[in-house]
């Protein structure tokens, strides 16, 4: 049975059994008629409301899941935002559980309309809530090669997000990463190859919303092939039309396939669809309207990427941005930088006739549907009390665990140097992050290295690190037995690099040339192998995590069987696809 259709078939018994164990509605694919309750209300909604209150609707806003005192600035400022000029929508970055789903429901307490609250959570509602269960980047995902895992990664996101009162996630990416020098996509990235990314951002599709939250498909039209960050610059994705549809494309085709309740369009130029230069995608009707829209059909919320990025905010003012966004297409302007100048701007705009009504009416009429399908217009407050049975269970934990270690990949391994021999006496570590002030980075990677070999000498670094220092640690680790570097490089928005260390590549590179074993361990952009090629040892991680530096240590010394396959291609040396069976030993 097809697993869309399933709680459609058993709607009564499906929402009164979610009802019974405090979950959320199913969300239904977007274009289904809406009826019963949900369909009166939407009316009487867009009788009630204002021109004015309508088009505050299609604004979203940022805060973060903190206590806030009742007289602090920060919740007065937030406050005014919901009262005051009536947004639709708040995003969350960053909180601990019970202070977001106690301001959740504050805000939520406060709103004329129930508000649409949705985060970036790409790898499960941990990114963003300290206390919820954390996933491995979808990359991993990618490596494991697994719709079952895309599957349970979206499910726990929708049920952790739901219980904190987030209704929407801005995930999957399903960006194509056929630039190996992409600088913001890289291992957010499922991989490089169309059919892989539609088939398992489909099956995260689905999970989530079998599961009561909005999915959202980005960066429409495609971020992977490019080398720039549209959060500092506007890049240009020069593909024709074939090739877009053949590549960038392919994987919006089949999220749309599976009933993906947003897109996410991007801070890009791209000349096949719109050749207006200079006109990212956000702002373009050509794209969106034209295009996605009567082209394509699309009936889900179209959303912008963040308003406050580079991409937008070097070539239009904040006012001009979201104006041309709103008149574009889309149906939500996310975090505009001053939404208190943005919002009575959009207003003067709807009264004076720049933004026609039946615009702004189409939007709000699907931003309204949306919040129906979630059951916000019944019930839109969290129960605060029953957080500790839904989130960081022992289940979801398990199902993480799971991912992290499918997901871990043995591109090269020469001379069987892995896994480590038991009696092996000296292993030195090198951590290495490229990132000033991230000195310790690989601590939990050493910590658990050490349990397993006491004597094991580790050796810390970060970007700031001098020249005299990694001397320093050759020298001393120059009796070692293997050398294993641990290497640390974050992608981070508006930092425009993934690459390593000029000095950690040279310090590599020179322990390749001496006679003992080199291993390294990637726990960022698998393309790391292309600076020192001649290594003996190389695994891929994809991010960062205690979890994953932990499956890290266990796998090196054959505790955990070794089965990802790399899913991008490393130029020159091996082919997406690619990647060694280690067995548990």
């Amino acid at each position: 049975m097809d697993k869309r259709s399933l709680p459609i078939r058993l709607a009564g018994l499906a929402l009164a059994g979610l009802a019974a164990a405090g979950c959320a509605p199913v969300v239904v694919k977007p274009g289904l008629s809406l009826e019963g309750d949900g369909a009166r209300w939407v009316a009487r909604m867009m009788r009630s409301l204002t021109l004015e209150e309508k088009i505050a609707q299609m604004v979203a806003c940022r805060y973060a899941g903190n206590f806030l005192p009742a007289d602090a600035e920060e919740w007065t400022n937030l406050r005014d935002l919901v009262v005051r000029h009536k947004v639709g929508g708040m995003i969350i970055f960053g909180g601990d559980a019970y202070e977001t789903a106690h301001l959740n429901n504050l805000l939520q307490k406060t709103a004329k309309v129930p508000l649409l609250i949705a985060s970036d959570l790409e790898r499960g509602a941990g990114n963003q809530i300290t206390g919820a269960t954390l996933f491995p980047t979808i990359m991993g995902v990618g490596a494991a090669d697994s719709e079952e895992l895309a599957y349970e990664m979206g499910r726990r996101t929708a049920l952790e997000g739901r219980a904190l009162g987030i209704h929407m996630t801005y995930a999957p990416v399903v960006d194509v990463n056929v630039n190996p020098d992409n600088p913001i996509i890289n291992t957010r990235a499922i991989g490089e190859d169309p059919g892989q990314v539609g088939r398992l951002a489909a099956a995260f599709i689905r999970g989530c919303q079998d599961n009561g939250m909005i999915a959202t498909a980005k960066h429409f039209p495609g971020h992977g092939d490019t080398d720039q960050d549209s959060h500092i610059l506007l890049p240009v994705i020069k593909a024709d039309r074939e090739r877009l549809e053949r590549v960038e494309l392919f994987p919006y085709r089949k999220a749309i396939e599976a009933g993906v309740g947003a897109i996410m369009v991007a801070h890009l130029v791209v000349p096949a669809l719109d050749p207006t230069p200079n006109l990212p995608a956000t702002l373009s009707p050509a794209v969106q309207t034209e295009f996605l829209r009567k082209q394509w059909g699309f009936q889900g919320l179209i959303v912008t990427d963040a308003m406050e990025m580079g991409g937008v905010t070097n070539y239009f003012s904040n006012t001009e941005a979201a104006e041309k966004a709103i008149l574009a297409g889309v149906d939500m302007v996310l975090l505009p930088i001053d939404p208190a100048t943005v919002v009575p701007h959009l207003q003067e705009a709807a009264r004076t006739g720049r933004i026609p009504a039946a615009r702004i009416d189409a939007s709000v009429r699907r931003i309204l549907e949306a919040k129906a399908r979630l059951g916000l217009h019944r019930s839109r407050l969290v129960d605060i009390d029953s957080l500790p049975s839904r989130l960081g269970s022992k289940a979801a934990l398990a199902q993480a665990q799971k991912t992290f270690e499918s997901a871990a990949t043995l591109v090269k391994n020469e001379g069987d140097v892995l896994p480590l021999p038991r009696e092996r006496k000296q292993i030195a570590v090198f951590s290495l992050s490229s990132d000033p002030g991230d000195y310790y980075a690989g601590r939990t990677f050493a910590t658990a290295v050490r349990r397993r070999a006491p004597e094991t000498m580790v050796f810390y670094a970060d970007g700031d690190t001098g020249q005299e220092s990694l001397d320093e640690a050759l020298n001393k680790a120059a009796d070692a037995d293997v050398h294993l570097c641990v290497l640390f490089s974050s992608l981070s928005a508006w930092k425009g690099s993934v690459g390593l260390a000029a000095k950690h590549v040279e310090l590599i590179r020179r322990l390749a040339e001496g006679d003992k074993p080199v291993v390294v361990l990637s726990f960022g952009s698998p393309y790391f192998l292309r600076d020192f090629p001649d290594v003996d040892g190389y695994l891929c991680f994809y991010r960062n995590q205690p979890q994953m530096q932990t499956v890290a240590a266990r796998a090196i010394f054959g505790e955990v069987e070794l089965s990802g396959k790399l899913p991008v291609s490393l130029p020159g040396l091996y082919p997406a696809g690619h990647g060694l069976i280690l067995k548990k030993r």
